[in-house]
């Protein structure tokens, strides 16, 4: 059995907060507004994952509404939920995921992210892929307003 799954996750960026992308800090002058530490990457590929699996979504998981996951790393959460999905039967075919970013450039950054995730996950790191967009300056992304993700998986059983 194989079964598909999407995942989606947008952050405001301001000032003072970090920006991790895939649990890599970025350098940057703003960060995700978030209630864990807002890595919209992992967000999204956790949710992915979760969506797949039938096992439900990050909120669920992990409700904004609780304190005890405030500034939560995301890495952790993602690592939580793989367990879960694996402990259901679920092996990962492939991630591949795009983040719609104006600044800063990803590609220096992109095979550390793709090895963070595959390392999370236990997987190859080839089994993971990740790509950057630019807003083309419209709309918040391309108003530096915000990041957004969009991220598939492939799961096996």
């Amino acid at each position: 059995m194989i079964r598909v799954g999407l995942g989606y996750d947008k952050h405001v960026l301001t000032e003072g907060r970090r920006l991790i992308l895939g649990g890599v800090e970025i350098p940057f002058e703003k960060g995700e507004a978030g209630h864990s530490d807002g890595d919209v990457l992992l967000h999204a590929i956790t949710d992915a994952l979760l969506g797949a699996s039938g096992l439900g979504d990050i909120g669920s998981y992990f409700p904004p509404s609780d304190p005890q996951w405030k500034d939560a790393d995301s890495k952790m959460l993602l690592s939580k939920c793989w367990d879960d999905v694996k402990a259901a039967g679920w092996n990962l075919g492939n991630l591949d995921c795009v983040i719609a970013l104006e600044k800063p450039k990803f590609l220096p950054f992109r095979d550390e992210v793709r090895k963070s995730i595959a390392t999370v996950l236990g997987c190859d790191f080839d089994q993971v892929f990740v790509k950057a967009k630019t807003g083309e300056k419209l709309g918040d992304v391309g108003t530096g307003k915000c990041v957004e993700v969009w991220c598939t998986c492939l799961l096996e059983k």
